[in-house]
């Protein structure tokens, strides 16, 4: 069956592929920092951050010399800040056992820091023709679909599976449009969350949930775990035009960037304003900053956040907090999304 769906595929990819910027010139390295990038993340959201990020780090050499700091802040709004620290480890892998080109070996690719199977499969087939599957949540879906195969899309077992079979029927001359072709069906034909259009597939008449009606049965999946809920308060503190943040450990959920200083559960004013004063700042003015939420993977910080205008102090550094001008923090310092809510009371005057 899936012998069938390569020709009628390869095709309508050819005539019907979105123009994207990484499509362009699939360089090795373009492809891979394109890759990282769409794991969580639209399409849309990726081109400019694509565009400013291999602009600012146009080649291997550029992204392993980087700066942390200037990193996390080409990489700020993606999140999942993990991935750009492990790409640095591997670029700088790269130029010490490589000489600065990835290296044209899936199984070498794979042992590179933050790449898994589907990169792998990417960079290889996409950058170098070499014939891997690159398996990621819409192939899942659109083989599923197309073979009603009832295992949970969540174990690696089944992705082992799926990828066994791309590999027995991908054509040797274009893997790598093979593979964006399954791709691009995913997320443009064979949607999740909705109905597939089915009506426009090139490869329907050999769907078997859609010859059944079930098409929105798959693909399965086991329940996700409920995530835990976390409780902060948020303080945005200002100093005339400075305001204070605070830097993240170097391990952990969003390590190593800054953040607005905060609070576990949900502090009242009295213990805000005593908090402020253990730092040896006076409150002059506290104000509600609004509610917030922002969802991890596994975690949701349910939060409160307070503005509190202080006496103005030349002091830089208070306690583990530090003061930055406004305009600086905007080029500088990587702020994560999680604390987005509360960017106008950094940005703006009040």
């Amino acid at each position: 069956m899936l012998e069938q769906i390569v020709e009628p595929l390869l095709q309508w990819f050819d005539e019907n592929k979105r123009i994207l910027p990484w499509r362009q010139d699939p360089t090795p390295y373009h492809v891979w920092i394109s890759e990282i990038m769409l794991q969580q993340t639209r399409v849309e959201a990726v081109k400019s951050y694509y565009a400013r990020f291999t602009q600012a780090l146009p080649e291997v050499a550029d992204l392993a010399a980087c700066k942390e700091e200037r990193l996390l802040k080409l990489w700020e709004g993606l999140g999942y800040y993990n991935r750009v620290k492990n790409m640095q480890k591997a670029a700088i892998e790269v130029m010490e056992e490589y000489g600065g080109n990835l290296p044209a070996d899936y199984e070498k690719l794979l042992k590179l820091p933050g790449i898994g199977s589907y990169t792998a499969g990417a960079v290889s087939s996409i950058a170098y023709g070499i014939p891997q599957p690159a398996v990621d949540g819409n192939v899942l879906r659109v083989i599923t679909r197309i073979t009603e195969d009832p295992e949970d899309i969540l174990k690696q077992s089944m992705k082992r599976k799926i990828e066994e079979k791309l590999r027995e029927v991908m054509p040797k001359d274009r893997p790598g449009d093979f593979n964006q072709s399954l791709m691009e069906l995913g997320a443009t034909v064979c949607v999740p969350n909705g109905m597939a259009k089915c009506e426009v597939c090139p490869v329907a008449q050999f769907c078997k949930a859609r010859a059944s009606g079930t098409v929105l049965e798959y693909p399965k999946k086991a329940p996700k775990k409920q995530r835990k809920i976390e409780e902060k308060t948020v303080l945005v503190i200002q100093n005339g035009q400075e305001f204070a943040i605070h830097k993240r450990p170097s391990k952990g959920l969003l390590a190593g960037l800054y953040e607005l200083p905060n609070q576990e559960g949900y502090l009242n004013r009295e213990e805000i304003l005593s908090y402020v004063e253990g730092l040896s700042l006076i409150p002059l003015h506290i104000a509600d900053a609004g509610e917030a939420k922002h969802i991890f993977s596994h975690v949701e910080w349910h939060m409160k956040g307070y503005f509190i205008k202080v006496a103005s102090t030349e002091e830089k550094k208070v306690g583990d907090l530090i003061f930055v001008d406004k305009k600086e923090s905007k080029g500088k310092y990587p702020i994560p999304a999680a604390f987005g809510a509360y960017r106008k009371y950094i940005e703006e005057d009040f």
